[in-house]
């Protein structure tokens, strides 16, 4: 039989210390996870807590200035009094927008 090389490459010598650490790091990877994050209590939806309010409240705006946009389109495709309902909707999403606009100026007023 031939040998593809006839004389192998000698085994490298390994550094023990290294592999000693890796081993170290990967048993206490699984034998000591770290503190398990908490689950929330309530609600479905969280907040980061590194928000500022200017963030906060540009983020509200656009999201009213969103539904507004939705309800306006919705009360202007149904009739009766679902329409009035949808109206009322947008009336109120005004309303609100207003107060946020409002706060957002208070918190951060322009330049």
């Amino acid at each position: 039989m031939i040998k593809d090389s006839p004389n192998p490459p000698g085994q490298p010598d390994f550094d023990t210390s290294t592999l000693h650490e890796v081993a170290y790091r990967a048993i206490n990877h699984y034998l000591n996870p770290g503190k398990p994050i908490p689950e929330p209590t309530d609600g479905l939806f969280t907040v980061r807590a590194d928000l500022g309010t200017e963030t906060l409240l540009v983020n509200a705006s656009q999201d009213l200035a969103s539904i507004s946009e939705i309800a306006n389109h919705m009360a202007f495709e149904i009739e009766g009094s679902q329409r009035n309902v949808a109206l009322g909707i947008c009336r109120m999403l005004e309303g609100v927008q207003l107060l946020v606009d409002k706060a957002l100026n208070v918190a951060h007023p322009a330049a």
